[in-house]
């Protein structure tokens, strides 16, 4: 396990390093009404890949639980992820070319063209699955970097040859099919092995999309109430903050990556603390850190033109890192086959929304109340008991 975790660290680390310099070069390259465009479009496809992740879930707990009928799964999931891929894309471009006037794209291709680059981040969600599920740590790490640097060389080199909108989709677009090339194998199961019914994974890939875009819903919202509900100028500040913020969310994402599948095998509660300690340690690090070296933590932000926020940031660390420890736990749901968890996750996001908009909070209470909504859900699913469904074989 932990050869595992830092194979997967690496990829995930490698990936975001590549996916921020990719934000880096777009910056730099497009003008700033074409850099909120993209920014604009990202945000949309963002909850598309709401799917892709779900794929890999549900993928990954039936391989994970049932490896006597591994051939099976891949068979199903070869199916039907290419389907759900089109179907994905096909959504979510049709929604972002309906949004191209309002979001002062231009035309209609940027909007279709995010909707290209969601198809093969689809597949790539499955083919992630297989090898989470069967621990091929070091293949899922290299399609996770395969990921990224696709990505940014594709971007980059699009958008130094014209720095455009269009441009930057086109390479996401072509850059997307990087990690399809790389984790092809992951979907080549038996030829002739057990062919099994599809409705089945499709529903369980449903409410586990459900679930994480419950998920997503909670831990961005923050974001738009601060631009909602703060002067503009305390908005930038809150902005800031969140680039820790979202740090300490990624982090620990490795652990619940690599404790996924005996998390779906655990008929105990041990796995599950086990990997909550670990996550809740790596926050606990995390802020602990930021409180004692904020000069340094700003630097990370944006510089001294957010000074005002300094003494603050390891509260937006310990909001992040309480975030994280959902995001382990809505994994956790999903590997026990156990969707309760995604009610109390909605009713979490309805509390925040009512919370800061009855109180008129500023940047202090808006962090703050992030922070108590998380450790009151977290409190409440860990102690709640939960119910687990079996799945014995992929058909059933």
């Amino acid at each position: 396990m932990l050869s595992g975790s830092t194979a997967v660290a690496a990829g995930m680390i490698g990936s975001n390093v590549a996916v921020y310099a990719t934000t880096i070069l777009a910056a730099r390259l497009l003008v700033p009404a074409d850099l909120g465009a993209v920014t604009a479009l990202l945000g949309i496809m963002q909850i598309g890949t709401v799917v892709s992740l779900g794929l890999q879930a549900v993928t990954a707990r039936r391989i994970a639980v049932d490896r006597a009928h591994q051939d099976a799964t891949i068979n199903t999931v070869g199916r039907v992820a290419l389907g759900v891929a089109a179907g994905t894309g096909l959504v979510v471009g049709g929604a972002s070319a309906i949004l191209s006037g309002p979001l002062e794209l231009g035309s209609i291709w940027p909007g279709l063209l995010a909707g290209a680059t969601l198809v093969p981040f689809t597949i790539v969600g499955a083919m992630a699955g297989v090898a989470q599920g069967a621990e091929r740590w070091r293949d899922l790490s290299l399609i996770y970097l395969a990921n990224g640097l696709g990505r940014l060389l594709f971007a980059g080199t699009a958008m130094a040859i014209e720095p455009s909108v269009t441009a930057c989709l086109i390479g996401m677009a072509i850059g997307g099919w990087v990690p399809v090339l790389m984790g092809l194998s992951q979907l080549r199961g038996s030829s002739d092995g057990p062919r099994t019914s599809r409705r089945p994974f499709v529903r369980e890939a449903v409410l586990g999309s459900h679930a994480l875009l419950a998920y997503y819903a909670l831990s961005n919202a923050d974001a738009l109430l601060a631009r909602l509900l703060l002067s503009p100028h305390d908005s930038g500040l809150y902005s800031a903050g969140l680039i820790l913020s979202k740090a300490a969310v990624f982090l620990p994402q490795f652990v619940t990556i690599v404790f996924f599948p005996l998390l779906a095998r655990d008929e105990t509660s041990r796995s599950r603390h086990l990997a909550v300690l670990g996550v809740a340690g790596l926050g606990l690090l995390a802020t602990v850190a930021t409180a004692l070296l904020p000069r340094l933590a700003l630097v990370a932000v944006g510089g001294d033109q957010y000074a005002e926020i300094a003494d603050r940031l390891w509260m937006f660390v310990l909001a992040g890192s309480l975030l994280s420890i959902v995001n382990l736990l809505v994994w956790e749901a999903i590997a026990r086959h156990a969707h309760g968890i995604v009610t109390s996750v909605w009713i979490a996001l309805t509390s925040l929304v009512v919370a800061v908009a009855v109180l008129q909070v500023g940047i202090v209470g808006l962090v703050g109340s992030v922070t108590v909504v998380a450790l009151l859900l977290v409190a409440f699913v860990l102690v709640a008991p939960t119910a687990r469904t079996q799945v014995s074989t992929p058909g059933a």
